[in-house]
């Protein structure tokens, strides 16, 4: 099957080295955008089994993301963990509602996190064998 796909998509670059280093030494294929209007292009070269998205980012957001991966064949069963420093209930409502699977608050713990994304991916690949 290969190493599973993680895209991470933040404008926090030392937050994303951390993280990409991390999973990377889990065993993931990793690949990170601080640019959040690159994820449609990218995505036809590298497909994630799963994306790992902030919220607050410069000119398009984390919700804005969400939208534009819901209007693309490719994003559309790519499950989201959303870890960000925005702990409002409005957003992480409008995230569910965008489709999302996870939302954590930054500083997350690096546990729960790599747990949450096993489980992910491990539904996403049972969800696809049938």
């Amino acid at each position: 099957m290969g190493k599973n796909k993680i895209m991470i998509i933040d404008d926090e670059s030392g937050a994303v080295d951390l993280l990409k280093h991390r999973l990377e030494s889990e065993g993931y294929q990793v690949f990170a955008l601080s640019d959040a209007k690159e994820v449609i292009s990218e995505l036809h070269s590298f497909v994630p089994d799963l994306i790992i998205l902030d919220l607050l980012m410069p000119e398009y957001g984390g919700l804005d993301v969400c939208e534009m991966l819901n209007k693309e064949p490719l994003g559309l069963n790519t499950p989201i963990i959303v870890v960000s420093g925005l702990n409002k209930d409005t957003d992480k409502k409008k995230a569910y509602s965008l489709g999302i699977e996870e939302y954590f608050v930054k500083p997350v713990d690096m546990n729960v996190l790599l747990a949450a994304i096993k489980k992910l991916i491990k539904n996403k690949h049972d969800t696809a064998e049938n």
